[in-house]
């Protein structure tokens, strides 16, 4: 008997394509257009290799071998795992997201000023067209972006945040994403636009979680784009199955005086990879990346960052801090770029990683590449563990040992959790370090 050969991954995902493009037939032209450019892009790259510069320490061999499948459409979430993951208890923004599709039954939109849009994607299609085709993908032309590519094609949904001009959201919007894996493992790939027009301000909580333990992949990309003199703060709070595989990419285009924030914090996944893509397109813009990683076990968390300074006048200040316990694998990846004529650039760069184990290991990679002569920049990166000194000092005052460990890692990732600016935010977060901290003592 002759067995038929295995399908590639680049072979299901096409067939995977092909289904879905059947059901999509009422699609705009445009977006089935890019959904095709998209897996056409993957399928002849397929999966990175540890062999590119970009992946050299992030191997996806396993992601690439595992047959995942679509999840189905029926399933159901105990709503106290909902509970436990909102940030605000208010809930009057709160859009709910269950394997990748919209859950208006457990959402919460109310109370939004006049002209502001919290919702579904692909629902907005139907009332905002224009504005997502002008957005949509602007930022993901990167051929290097091969896994966005692919969440371009594959996406069944995803987060739509519109604020117009002069529109200030006196209240975050929660954006969370839960997924059920019921059995086999499946593929869950979400799409997000935010738009912030001129001078509007907003604040996002991008939640990622899981119903069980199951194995799983989360593949999302979230576009923002920031108008002139417009402010987007986005907290990206990572929670996934200690057996799920996460890729994620948030992608940001700033224009004239505009503010960015992009705060990301992983706690979950067996494997995780980021990748933070700003330009600052328009003079005197700003932008800050302040994120942590904390992570235990055999955990793999990748952070690959771009600050693009493309205009005169422009700031960013960007701090990772990572603590890595057991066998963990932290990688850090900044770029810097300042483009010819992007004088008076302002731009810092600092990743600190607190490794507390013999068996985990941290790579970083900071780079500055510099086309314009009157700048600032700086970039910096350290690497060992507790410092000790501070140990000293802290037992012979009468500290344990174990308490001392425990106060000198809080404090690592609480120098990151206090630069946030939502409240409850910093309080859940806060505890959930607290958690691992202790956990990590062995309390």
């Amino acid at each position: 008997m002759t067995l038929a050969p295995a399908m590639s991954a680049a072979d299901r995902y096409l067939a995977e394509f092909e289904a879905a493009a059947a059901r999509r037939r009422t699609e705009p032209r445009w977006l089935a257009e890019a959904r095709r450019e998209g897996m056409d892009r993957f399928a002849r790259t397929g999966f990175p290799t540890t062999r590119e510069e970009e992946w050299r320490f992030t191997s996806l061999a396993a992601l690439a071998e595992t047959p995942f499948e679509r999840p189905p459409a029926t399933a159901s979430v105990d709503v106290h795992r909902i509970r436990a993951l909102e940030i605000c208890e208010a809930r009057r923004h709160l859009v709910v997201f269950v394997d990748g599709r919209y859950a208006p039954e457990l959402s919460a939109v109310a109370g939004l000023p006049r002209g502001v849009v919290v919702g579904s994607l692909r629902e907005a299609l139907a009332s905002h067209a224009d504005l997502i085709e002008r957005h949509f993908g602007r930022a993901t032309r990167d051929p290097r972006t091969v896994l966005a590519h692919l969440n371009t094609a594959l996406a069944d949904d995803g987060a739509f945040v519109y604020a117009p001009a002069g529109t200030a959201m006196e209240e975050p919007v929660q954006l969370l994403y839960l997924t059920t894996a019921p059995g086999a493992p499946t593929a869950t790939h979400v799409r997000n636009l935010v738009i912030a027009d001129r001078e509007a301000r907003l604040a996002l909580v991008e939640t990622y979680g899981s119903a069980n333990g199951g194995a799983y992949w989360t593949n999302a990309v979230t576009d923002v784009v920031v108008g002139d003199a417009g402010r987007v703060d986005l907290y990206r709070v990572q929670r996934e199955s200690e057996r799920a595989y996460h890729t994620g990419a948030t992608y940001a285009e700033q224009t004239r005086d505009s503010a960015l924030s992009v705060h990301p914090v992983v706690f979950g996944g067996a494997l995780s990879r980021h990748d933070i893509v700003t330009r600052l397109a328009g003079e005197n813009g700003r932008c800050v990346l302040n994120g942590l990683y904390l992570l235990v076990g055999d955990q793999h968390a990748d952070h690959h960052t771009t600050i693009d300074h493309a205009m005169p006048h422009c700031e960013s200040h960007e701090y990772m801090n990572g603590v890595l316990d057991g066998h963990s694998h932290g990688v850090f990846n900044g770029r810097i770029i300042v483009r010819p004529g992007a004088q008076r650039t302002d731009s810092k760069q600092t990743n600190n990683n607190l490794v507390l184990s013999n068996d985990a290991r941290a790579d970083s990679q900071p780079q500055l590449e510099i086309y314009a002569d009157d700048v600032k920049c700086t970039h910096g990166a350290t690497l060992g563990p507790i410092d000790p000194n501070a140990m000293f000092y802290l037992t012979s005052r009468g500290v344990t040992t174990a308490e001392a460990r425990s106060l000198l890692t809080y404090g690592f990732g609480a120098e990151i959790i206090n630069r946030m600016e939502i409240t409850p935010l910093q309080a859940q977060l806060d505890r959930l370090v607290r958690r691992r901290v202790l956990a990590g003592a062995g309390a």
